[in-house]
């Protein structure tokens, strides 16, 4: 009985770090795709250097 125990802890425990860690690359994704568009849109604009915005 504790063998069973012990396995569906880690079965849930596994599947919270699996959905933690698709969430995590998701947003990471995002994030990044967020970035090249804004360095695109400076590129665009003509933008030589990085400046700080204000």
């Amino acid at each position: 009985m504790d063998i069973v125990l012990g396995a569906g802890f880690a079965a849930i425990f596994l599947y919270v770090l699996y959905g933690v860690i698709r969430a995590a690359t998701r947003d990471g994704i995002l994030a990044a795709r967020k970035v090249e568009i804004a360095a695109r849109t400076r590129n665009a604009a003509g933008v030589t250097h990085h400046e700080r915005e204000s």
